[in-house]
């Protein structure tokens, strides 16, 4: 389901994944509820360089520097750095933002969830971008 107000990059759904294209990435939201969490799992599924700083600098960079296009798919998305304070999960959709359009290459950002819990992301995610 998407929002009217929502980036052309950026997708929330409740949908399960039919068949993941090339170039899908899936990650576990429940996994990746801190930076920490979040950039360990980016950095073995997208096969990060050893010189990725575990940082939101340096994950830009790799994104940046990515040959192909990168749809980022992540299930169970209401728990996506939930232990963070708010204005991590902001600083994910603006680099998101920055990859998309600055980027050589396709980006999409997918958030699924359940039924219920969709209009909780869709708050979260508006309070981030506004």
């Amino acid at each position: 389901m998407d929002a009217p107000d929502l980036p052309p990059w950026l997708e929330l759904t409740t949908d399960p994944i039919a068949d993941p294209t090339a170039g899908t990435v899936v990650v576990p939201g429940a996994d990746a509820r801190s930076r920490a969490d979040l950039f360990g799992l980016l950095a073995q599924a997208l096969d990060l360089p050893e010189w990725f700083g575990r940082n939101w600098d340096a994950l830009a960079d790799c994104l940046l520097d990515r040959d192909g296009g990168l749809a980022l798919r992540v299930e169970d998305a209401e728990q996506l750095l939930a232990d963070e304070p708010p204005a991590q999960f902001a600083t994910l959709l603006q680099l998101c933002d920055d990859v998309w359009s600055h980027g050589r290459y396709s980006f999409r950002l997918v958030l699924r969830t359940t039924g219920e819990r969709l209009p909780a992301l869709h708050r979260r995610v508006a309070a981030a971008t506004a």
